[in-house]
């Protein structure tokens, strides 16, 4: 039984003989006419490990059949049998743990935005570890030789060519970050980027893929100098603070440059501020003001375009070196690495007229034995002057 106040929002109740009031305010519901608004349900993955993630390198020859009959790229006809980029990032992923990979990292490699600024850092990469072997040279010298004006001159070019090469890859690199073109889809705020912002899931996507970038870069310049190029990626993308590999290797590497190299390697754009407001050295590249006249560095821009969007198959005839990229695939095995060349020296005239003498069948012998030729994998880069109209 129950009953209710006409002037008031009470009501009562009646139990056990007495009456209980209670206000019915409190349980008032309010109904809208309008449809439900549909809540995007948005289902974020088990988190990838983005610590030391490492790759499989020592695949067997049955790894390496099924490799090439199910993932392998396969020549078109009339297509040039040369090393393309989509055959670096095959083998990156098939390498690769599974924990880190998904859909959306593998579509993401793929787009033509990524494949532009991997290309990018490759040839960064490339020549950044060809100058860091230049300078180490040079301050090895000062020991017997004195730095001269035109030192430095030299090293002003070299520190420019950096810095070009880096906002090369700054370009391509911000246009991922605000998902422009064809990376919509992947911003942490959604296509339209008005969606909340996960950025757990940025934070992880972002670190698979610049791990998968350590990878394809490295086999790309042919398996060597993992730790450098390892510890250079992380520091453009990164500040000092947030370089984890640095604090894990703990190498001091930065600290233990000389003052000429700091220079060089690390360009005049690279600054310090607060730890909220720091900026990544790759930033501070596009951020730092300098003056560039476009009108004479037209050669140049044009040797940049090619290496990063121009066709493999052209690279080698236009003098464009980026890592293996465009090199003829048959020299390499089915995980590019390169097959030994073997080479048997011809005898001389002089040892075949000669007819007696132990020490000249001795040399003979040996001249005959097979040799393994070790060459170097590709040449070094020449970027084009800024001066060059050609």
């Amino acid at each position: 039984m129950a009953d209710e106040d006409d002037e008031g929002g009470f009501g009562g109740l009646y139990e056990d003989g007495h009456w209980v009031w209670e206000d019915m305010t409190q349980t008032l519901v309010f109904v809208s006419d309008f449809a439900p608004k549909q809540v995007e349900a948005i289902q974020i993955p088990i988190k990838a490990p983005t610590g030391a993630v490492e790759f499989r390198d020592d695949i067997d020859l049955i790894e390496q059949l099924r490799f090439r009959r199910r993932y392998q790229r396969k020549l078109k006809p009339g297509q040039a049998d040369v090393i393309t980029l989509q055959d670096v990032k095959d083998i990156a992923i098939y390498t690769a743990p599974l924990q880190i990979l998904s859909s959306t990292l593998i579509n993401l490699l793929h787009l033509p935005t990524t494949e532009r600024f991997i290309r990018a850092l490759i040839l960064y990469l490339a020549y950044y570890l060809q100058i860091a072997d230049e300078m180490a040279h040079r301050m090895l010298e000062l020991d017997i030789k004195v730095r001269t004006p035109d030192c430095q001159i030299l090293e002003n070019v070299y520190r420019d060519n950096l810095a070009d090469l880096r906002i090369l890859v700054a370009k391509e690199y911000s246009t991922v970050l605000i998902g422009g073109n064809d990376t919509k889809k992947y911003h942490h705020m959604g296509p339209a980027k008005k969606r909340r912002s996960l950025s757990d899931k940025d934070a992880r996507q972002f670190e698979t893929l610049l791990r998968m970038c350590v990878q394809i870069v490295w086999l790309a310049l042919g398996r060597k100098s993992f730790n450098q190029i390892e510890l250079e990626i992380n520091r453009i993308f990164k500040s000092e603070i947030f370089n984890v590999v640095e604090h894990t290797l703990k190498t001091n590497y930065i600290s233990k440059m000389a003052k000429e190299e700091r220079m060089v390697l690390l360009g005049h754009c690279f600054r310090r501020d607060r730890k909220l407001n720091t900026c990544s050295p790759l930033m501070n590249e596009v951020f730092c003001h300098r003056h560039i006249d476009y009108r004479i560095v037209s050669a140049r821009l044009l040797y940049m375009l090619q290496a990063i969007a121009g066709p493999e198959e052209d690279l080698q005839k236009q003098g464009i070196v980026v890592g293996i990229l465009g090199m003829r695939r048959s020299v390499f095995d089915t995980m590019l690495r390169p097959l030994p060349v073997a080479s048997e020296t011809a005898k001389s005239k002089a040892s075949m007229s000669s007819t007696s003498g132990y020490s000249n069948s001795k040399s003979s012998a040996s001249m005959r034995k097979s040799v393994t030729v070790i060459q170097k994998m590709y040449p070094d880069i020449v970027l084009p002057l800024k001066e060059s109209k050609e």
